[in-house]
């Protein structure tokens, strides 16, 4: 009864799996189409809209912004693709852009050829139908003051990849990301002198995700059951070129009025939101690397901080026991990488047969943080202490009193990250070797080394 109640639940689970993320509806709507829609607009599109008004519109003409990448598609079979990475229609978006932002009238210079030759076939049938009659004369086309420069410069794959999985007598689920990133190069011409006004760049991350659950399990002799599924999104190529086509737009009005190459309509809008939060935000990508990590200086001099963990013995007796191990600590950071703590606590070493001991302990170390101003650190520490021992609470048959103290010296490693924005929470953990300056703390003398132990930890510390 009971292996066909497991039976059960494993086709149960099969099926929720096979079900859940989208079969279903995949069964149920196998060609349905959706019907054309308005072009959707980018949060960097919707703050071009938001930019305040110009004194002045910039008349502004572009010739063509082009694909320099070089790039073509990575195709999942393994073989070539002769696909481009990104869209040939560039310019066309910086175009759009342009006139959505309200600070430039575009004019057509990307088809010049198509435009000329119209208005050639305008004029001689104007010509043939109004013979000398000037006033059926063409205006003149307009010049720009501005030319606007650039291309997408570069498309690089697989900038970050990861994923997590987990998968338990044969049922399990995983998933996968990947982030490309596009950069794009835009710069303001002077069509007077030539002159580069101002020249800016922007970057933007394509991710692609996957996920997927399936079970494989025999729930009878000769009886397999096998179920899969899955999701996967895209980030279409084309809006990550738009969103950093607009964000580069943006950097190019603002930058620009603060070099006065243009003006505002109300010189105070100066302190509005949007530029504001856009000096901001140029402020922290001015302490971000390329892989997006950002740098910040901690403005803290103390930490307090609480560990947890387990004593792995390891000494004259073969047959280790895992023991808990507690410290609390005190730091004081002397600077951006070094730091020296004052540290105190309590610990268990045990092995078979017979050896069960207590000890309380104090030490004085230092540790260096490798990545000081990243929300994640590395660090490596080393340490010197004192350890005494004392009876084991709950343990009749030994002492009630302090025997012996011992030496030590500790090297370790570990990693530190920090919860919030200001950097004043984070959590930590290590591995560390303690070495004691005796070979007698297991009450056993024996070989040429003293004993050591093995330290795991993980604890929180506050910053002040």
């Amino acid at each position: 009864m009971q292996q066909r109640t497991h039976r059960v639940i494993w086709i149960l689970t099969g099926l929720i799996l096979f079900f859940a993320s989208g079969c279903s509806y995949m069964m149920k709507h196998p060609v349905e189409t959706n019907p054309p829609e308005v072009g959707i607009e980018t949060e960097s599109g919707e703050r071009l809209k938001k930019l305040p008004k110009p004194k002045n519109k910039v008349v502004a003409a572009v010739y063509g912004f082009r694909d320099k990448t070089g790039q073509y598609k990575m195709s999942s079979q393994g073989g070539g693709s002769w696909s481009t990475a990104v869209t040939q229609g560039a310019a066309s978006i910086l175009i759009q852009s342009m006139e959505r932002s309200g600070w430039f009238v575009p004019i057509e210079r990307s088809g010049l050829g198509n435009l000329l030759n119209e208005r050639k076939i305008i004029r001689s049938s104007r010509q043939a139908y109004n013979q000398g009659n000037q006033q059926g004369n063409l205006p003149p086309l307009m010049f720009a003051g501005v030319m606007l420069e650039g291309g997408i410069i570069s498309y690089d794959h697989n900038v970050k990849t990861g994923g997590a999985g987990l998968r338990y007598f044969g049922a399990g689920a995983s998933g996968e990301y990947r982030q490309d990133r596009v950069t794009i190069y835009l710069r303001a011409v002077s069509t007077k002198n030539g002159k580069v006004l101002k020249s800016v760049n922007a970057t933007k991350t394509v991710l692609s995700q996957k996920i997927d659950a399936g079970v494989f399990r025999y729930v009878k002799f000769k009886r397999l059951l096998e179920a899969e599924t899955g999701v996967t999104f895209n980030e279409p190529t084309q809006l990550a070129v738009k969103s950093a086509i607009d964000k580069a737009l943006e950097s190019l009005i603002i930058e620009g009025v603060f070099d006065d190459i243009w003006q505002l309509e109300n010189p105070q809008a100066i302190n509005s939101e949007i530029i504001q939060s856009y000096v901001k935000g140029k402020e922290e990508q001015q302490r971000t690397d390329m892989f997006g990590m950002k740098d910040k200086v901690r403005p803290y001099t103390f930490s307090v901080g609480a560990t947890g963990g387990l004593n792995q013995y390891a000494g004259d007796y073969s047959n280790a026991i895992r023991r808990p191990r507690m410290n609390l600590k005190f730091a004081y950071l002397l600077d951006e990488t070094w730091s020296a703590y004052l540290g105190t606590g309590y610990s268990y070493l045990a092995a078979q047969p017979g050896f069960n001991k207590a000890f309380s302990y104090a030490k004085l170390g230092m540790r260096y943080h490798m990545l000081p101003r990243r929300v994640y650190t590395p660090f490596l520490e080393a340490e010197f202490g004192a350890s005494v021992e004392k009876p084991v609470p709950f343990t009749s048959g030994l002492p009630r009193s302090f025997n012996n103290i011992y030496g030590h010296s500790a090297l370790g490693a570990g990693m530190k990250y920090y919860l919030d924005k200001d950097r004043q929470w984070g959590i930590e953990a290590s591995l560390r070797m303690n070495y004691f300056f005796s070979d007698k703390m297991d009450d056993v003398v024996h070989g040429h080394y003293n004993d050591y132990t093995w330290q795991g930890n993980i604890g929180v510390s506050f910053s002040f």
